[in-house]
């Protein structure tokens, strides 16, 4: 039985180790941390645990796939429950927003709280779909480094409409054309931090997120975040997939343009197949040191990367639901300080999510488990400890006020990870949560490919490389790579229950 070595367990890595497996290869996971999950990670603390990683969870047939692949059902495996409300928004003057998941009540509901035409919001939302029905075939679900790609009908549809897709005008100005309240469009251009870029740069087509989150619903897990991960864990464990924790990789083996294998701090080890889950980054810098580097992608610009408090509140907020952000006054600030001066600003956007509002024993009775994030420049040096500080003020001084009570003293425990921890627990270079930033109309031909053309038998999934940041991208780049690689039981006619 011929091997398969993957380099690091984030999601990307447990899904393409059991898509390995199941074509018949012997599956061996290497992971320098003592758990597997990568961002996807949790902790326990004074009696709360957080999710550390991904808070939203949508499009969740991408997981239940790979239990099918094993003929299971994912409902025994990782049950899971849909949210009514997607989100709930505040802004500074008082003003709140529910956005719930039903797709026409939001609509109504949306035109009435911020004076718009129903006509408006149904047509923005219907151009949305059509953007993902045309695009989803090639820019997610197929490799765009394969000619076959470009050969498709469904390649071919999307070039005819190429004008529909928006990708001249940046997802702010999209917005601004279509509506005319500006918190609505504050509320549309809030997707482009779903994959870490900016709405006043990322192409319009990126209105496709929001498509995603309504028509597919937002979703908890039982157990949390975190239990994505380790049900897929869980998963290879049982069918067979060998995890080596506390071994990281130090090089990728070269013979002849070939991968041939690895080598660990611990040992070496030969397979026919070698896949990186590690950021392309490192990847490139540490392990394929030897190797020639494509430059002009391991240069470009990084996501954004994230500050967050892992607060312990000793209080129930019936206001809050699972998912909630606080707008900041100057959305455009926001970001010019993120991407261009590299900073946080006075009055950042704040996100909070709030597990405990579904799953009661993540907080202890009559409290609550808060994650609170901002979005955050890549780590480039700065003094993040007075970084911390300032924002921890900000961010107590705006909920407090918006909230109508003191933040601060409610706080019963804190942990912080900022990018500078990101980046030593993941390796994602700087600590951008989405590997290159898509603030470019070329963003998605520019990423990382899945495999290269240097070096035989080596490929890539993970955030950082095609077709980008987030579980559900993840979960495809797993499947983008096992479909370039050979299935061992199926050419030998095993198997083919």
């Amino acid at each position: 039985m011929p091997k398969a070595l993957v380099i690091g367990s984030g999601i990307g890595g447990l899904a393409t180790a059991l898509r390995l497996h199941r074509k018949g290869y012997e599956v061996h996971v290497f992971e320098k941390n003592k758990y597997a999950g990568g961002k996807l990670h949790a902790i326990n603390l004074d009696g709360f645990r957080f999710d550390l990683g991904p808070s939203l969870f949508t499009m969740p047939h991408f997981v239940e796939e790979l239990f099918s692949l094993y003929k299971l059902d994912p409902g025994q495996f990782f049950p899971y429950s849909k949210k009514s409300t997607v989100c709930n928004y505040f802004w500074q003057d008082g003003s709140r927003f529910s956005v719930k998941s039903d797709r026409e009540t939001f609509i109504a509901e949306a035109a009435d709280f911020f004076k718009e035409d129903q006509r408006s919001i149904r047509g923005y939302l219907k151009k949305n779909k059509k953007k993902y029905e045309l695009t989803s075939a090639l820019f997610l679900e197929k490799s765009l480094h394969q000619l076959r790609t470009y050969l498709s009908r469904s390649t071919l549809k999307a070039i005819v409409k190429l004008g529909d897709l928006d990708l001249f005008d940046s997802l702010n100005t999209v917005n601004r054309k279509t509506f005319n309240n500006p918190k609505l469009v504050q509320l549309f251009n809030r997707y482009a931090t779903y994959n870490g870029s900016s709405p006043f740069k990322t192409p319009g087509i990126m209105s496709l997120i929001p498509h995603l989150e309504m028509h597919y619903g937002t979703y908890i897990p039982k157990g949390g975040m975190h239990q994505i991960s380790q049900s897929l864990f869980e998963l290879a464990k049982v069918q067979g997939v060998q995890f080596h924790f506390e071994e990281e990789v130090k090089k990728i083996t070269i013979k002849d343009h070939t991968a041939t294998g690895v080598i660990t701090e611990i040992d070496s080890y030969q397979a026919a197949v070698i896949v990186s889950n590690m950021d392309i980054y490192p990847t490139y810098k540490k392990l394929l040191s030897g190797s020639k580097h494509p430059e002009k992608i391991l240069k470009q610009e990084r996501s954004s990367s994230a500050l967050i408090f892992y607060w312990g509140i000793r209080e129930t907020f019936p206001e809050l639901d699972l998912h909630n952000i606080f707008f900041s006054d100057d959305y455009q600030k926001e970001f010019k300080s993120i991407f261009l001066e590299k900073q946080i600003g006075n009055d950042p956007t704040i996100y909070i999510n709030i597990t405990s509002k579904d799953i009661p024993s993540d907080a202890p009775e009559g409290q609550e488990n808060w994650f609170v994030m901002i979005n955050a420049p890549g780590n480039y040096g700065q003094d993040w400890e007075s970084l911390k500080v300032k924002a921890r003020a900000a961010i107590l001084k705006k909920l407090s006020a918006i909230l109508k009570q003191p933040i601060e003293p409610l706080i019963a425990t804190e942990y912080v990870l900022d990018p500078i921890g990101i980046e030593a627990n993941t390796s994602s270079y700087r600590g951008a949560l989405y590997g290159a930033a898509s603030n470019s109309r070329f963003a998605a031909f520019l990423r990382h490919p899945n495999f290269t053309r240097q070096i035989n038998n080596l490929y890539f999934c993970g955030g950082s490389v095609h077709p980008g940041g987030g579980i559900p991208l993840c979960l495809l780049s797993a499947r983008i790579v096992a479909d370039m690689i050979p299935d061992i039981k199926n050419s030998k006619g095993k198997d083919e229950d």
